[in-house]
């Protein structure tokens, strides 16, 4: 790196010297930073994807009906998903020239700046075409800053997990989608219940956004005490965690990270199917109110909670493939019966979200694990930011329009077509990552027999 080009690396070696009294991190400091960060982020995806159900159809699509609106509101919530690679890949680039921190702090200040623009834009009654043109301009933004918010935290907690405790580790990251999810919940359900739907529409819906610019101030502060860390930056020095271009992850990796994109299907087309999509359903075709169902959503989300602690014990004594493969064979029999529960008033909407989070919370704690633990050392930073990528836009990035869609036109049985197809995805990934993991070693004992 030459002299004149400015990077953060110097910032991040003062940093770690003056940690160096805290002595190694620990794995257990580790998984504070990394479910911080987390939370954040997924308190942010939750914030907008309420709102896509209870402002935006009215706000920004208001002439495309209810159901209309909603779609349309869904549809722009998938270019987030879309950017995230792209996002991946500018950041990386970031990372290599101007230092890690430089690419951490750059990538938050765009999520918090893109979130917190959202509670500024005016109605399609003010300003007409623009709303929903600068709402698209802002989740892109949203969506490339979270590609660039990969920290490497995740793989740094893996490697510092003790070997018969990767599946409790590897649930850790995971943590921060239902807290994130209970936390947005309840900050709309305070304004929906205490404000009028004029007020609410108005300015009380902004609020929560306000709210997620300032969790990411936190949150980026949290991250930046891990990465500077000597334990972090040794990681990095020695190549274990060592950012590569994308074209060089893709190259080396690339069968793994299709794989890696397609093993957690069912669990991230569940994630939808019991956060996203229920609420759409149950605000647009029952009687119900949004504030109870939130409620609902934030109990189910405690079970889920409960559920991923449950999946690192389990996966550490029976396997993380088994475990995955068995939830996702349970996410396929769920998809036959259970979306209809949504018609089925309180009771049923309570057995849906709370058996729905239960599943979603074993299979959801472990989404990540098998496939990302056999990318090479050299290449599992950028290679694991690619699969995350890719899982989130392949499994979920569109699962809220197309269920939505499927069940508005064909009922909600319809609905259940979706997660089928993501479990039949999820098992047939793992068998094949099961196979190249077969392939390489059998050729590694070829080459050492020659």
């Amino acid at each position: 790196m030459t002299a004149s080009t400015p990077s953060s690396e110097s910032l991040e070696r003062d940093a770690a010297h003056i940690n160096t009294r805290h002595g190694k991190v620990d794995a257990g400091e580790i998984a504070i930073g990394v479910i911080i960060g987390r939370t954040s982020e997924f308190f942010d995806f939750f914030v907008y994807a309420i709102a896509s159900v209870v402002v935006f159809p009215q706000l920004i699509f208001p002439f495309a009906g209810p159901v209309g609106g909603t779609l349309l509101s869904f549809a722009v919530f998938a270019l987030a998903f879309l950017a995230r690679p792209l996002g991946t890949a500018l950041f990386i680039a970031i990372d290599q020239k101007f230092g890690r921190g430089a690419k951490l702090t750059t990538a938050l200040f765009l999520l918090g700046t893109s979130t917190v623009s959202v509670a500024f834009i005016p109605g399609y009654e003010t300003v007409g075409l623009w709303a929903p043109v600068l709402l698209a301009i802002t989740r892109i933004g949203q969506g490339v800053a979270l590609g660039g918010a990969w920290d490497g935290l995740a793989s740094l907690l893996a490697l510092n997990a003790p070997e018969n405790r990767r599946g409790w580790y590897a649930m850790v990251p995971q943590l921060g989608a239902p807290i994130g999810l209970i936390v947005a919940s309840a900050l709309f359900a305070f304004f929906l219940h205490t404000l009028s739907v004029p007020d609410f529409l108005d300015w009380g819906w902004r609020y929560p956004f306000f709210v997620a610019f300032a969790i990411n101030v936190v949150a980026l502060f949290a991250r930046l005490r891990i990465v500077v860390t000597p334990a972090f930056q040794k990681l990095f020095e020695t190549r274990e965690l060592q950012p590569v271009s994308v074209v060089q992850a893709v190259r080396t990796e690339g069968p793994r990270i299709w794989i890696g994109a397609f093993a957690p299907l069912a669990s991230f087309a569940m994630f939808h199917m019991v956060t996203v999509f229920p609420l759409s359903w149950v605000y647009l075709f029952t009687r119900e109110t949004p504030v109870r169902f939130l409620l609902i959503e934030m109990v189910g989300a405690v079970f889920g909670l409960l559920a991923i602690l449950a999946s690192g014990v389990l996966a550490d004594r029976y396997g993380r493939r088994t475990l995955l493969a068995i939830t996702a064979a349970g996410i396929a029999a769920f998809s036959g019966f259970a979306p209809q529960l949504l018609n089925g008033g309180t009771i049923g909407e309570l057995v849906f979200m709370i058996s729905g989070f239960i599943l979603l919370g074993l299979s959801f704690g472990q989404a990540s694990g098998p496939v990302a633990s056999s990318f090479s050392l050299a290449n599992r930073y950028t290679a694991s930011a690619l699969t995350s990528d890719l899982a989130w836009l392949f499994g979920a990035g569109f699962a809220p329009l197309a269920a939505l869609w499927i069940s508005s036109q064909f009922g909600l049985i319809a609905a259940g077509a979706y997660l089928l197809s993501g479990a039949v995805f999820t098992l047939l990934a793992l068998w094949l990552n099961r196979e190249l993991a077969r392939s390489s070693s059998d050729k590694q004992r070829g080459a050492k027999a020659s």
